[in-house]
């Protein structure tokens, strides 16, 4: 477990307080938007977002994909962790990333999950929050801007 630092709250102005205090000016949907890139850049799998902010308090999304093996895991962390941390997110909790079988990023509002096919299989996280909307790919995916 890598614990980076503590999670992220919301500030009243809708966009997201960082970690240790500083200030990432990143709406849910632009974390969502850079995260799920990030993820596909490097041939995640399966890639699914789903919209939980209506079913839990929890997170507001969730960013699911695969990776083919440990090394494929851990090369769509990495990815995600760099552009996030460009981006000016870079204090979050990583969990699961020595074992690489199922590696959690929180971002607070969003938390990407990038699993093995076996665990991912598992643990189906999709039916599990199945009353959670599933987000269209491509306008995420889509380099332009909206």
């Amino acid at each position: 477990m890598t614990n980076i630092a503590a999670p992220c709250i919301l500030c009243r102005t809708g966009r997201t307080k960082g970690y240790g205090g500083a200030f990432a000016d990143m709406t849910s949907e632009e974390k969502l938007r850079l995260a799920a890139r990030a993820a596909d850049a490097k041939q995640a799998r399966d890639l699914t977002v789903l919209h939980l902010s209506e079913c839990t308090l929890m997170t507001d999304y969730f960013v699911l994909c695969s990776g083919a093996s440990s090394t494929h895991i851990r090369t769509i962390v990495d990815g995600v962790l760099e552009a996030m941390k460009r981006a000016g997110m870079g204090g979050i909790r990583v969990e699961g990333y020595d074992a690489a079988t199922w590696v959690l990023m929180d971002y607070g509002d969003v938390v990407v999950h990038v699993m093995d096919p076996e665990r991912r299989d598992y643990y189906r996280l999709e039916s599990l929050w199945e009353d959670a909307p599933r987000l269209p790919l491509d306008p995420l995916l889509s380099t332009a801007e909206v």
